[in-house]
């Protein structure tokens, strides 16, 4: 289901302009980044924001826009392949985290899942969503198979809600969204699973803001809002 539209435009109303459509998970990284950019750049960006697949859906119909900040690397590497994308790049690395709306639960994650003393385990689709795959992965690394108490969001954001509503006791979901949370996390261990890796492309070629917009993604600054965020910059051999 495609997310509202999120228009946003930095910096100076006589600044070029450049379209990014970013998926819903990287919308609040994306809004400082794109406001740093603009203090420093004399260009602008509008973002234009919804889920991975309904914009990676409206680019191959046509749609307007520069760059493409996707939750995955399929959609990137599909439109990469297809001619449409370009100079594709991981822009970041997420991370998982288990979280409940109760402040006591998830004092110790392994423990709590490995008891399963808990209604419901919440978890992305690992079929369509990273963070899906990734919370599969960490209860195989855990040795735990807790399909019995499973219930499955359609991607992150659902995933969220159902435990934020009471539907589900604790939910793996990407570290970004319950950083101001009230409740209990744990930050799952990067090394229980594999790299949650998001994926950009160009879809504009030759175009100076388009370079100077992606030289930027890639820097110093850039890396310490996606810290904030709960995010991270690739490394060597991620």
């Amino acid at each position: 289901m495609l997310a509202a539209v999120l228009m946003t435009v930095a910096g100076h109303a006589a600044a070029e302009v450049i379209t990014v459509a970013v998926a819903a998970n990287f919308v609040k990284p994306m809004r400082a980044i794109a406001d740093a950019f603009a203090e420093q750049q004399p260009y602008s960006i509008r973002i234009v924001s919804g889920s991975s697949g309904k914009l990676y859906a409206q680019i191959r119909n046509g749609a307007p826009y520069d760059l493409f900040f996707s939750a995955d690397q399929e959609k990137p590497a599909a439109l990469e392949s297809e001619e449409i994308g370009h100079a594709r790049f991981t822009y970041a690395i997420g991370s998982l985290s288990l979280w409940s709306s109760d402040p006591n639960l998830v004092a110790d994650g392994p423990a709590v899942l490995a008891a399963g003393n808990f209604d419901k385990l919440s978890i992305a689709n690992p079929k369509l969503a990273p963070y899906g795959l990734a919370a599969v992965q960490t209860l195989e690394s855990l040795g735990l198979d807790l399909s019995a108490h499973q219930v499955q969001g359609e991607n992150i954001a659902q995933t969220y809600q159902f435990v934020a509503t009471g539907n589900a006791a604790l939910g793996f979901v990407a570290t970004s969204q319950v950083l101001d949370a009230n409740g209990s996390v744990w930050r799952v261990p990067e090394n229980l699973h594999d790299p949650i890796r998001q994926d950009a492309v160009a879809i504009s070629l030759g175009n100076a803001a388009v370079e100077a917009f992606i030289a930027f993604v890639k820097g110093e600054e850039s890396r310490s809002i996606l810290t904030r965020f709960g995010y991270r910059q690739p490394c060597l051999g991620d």
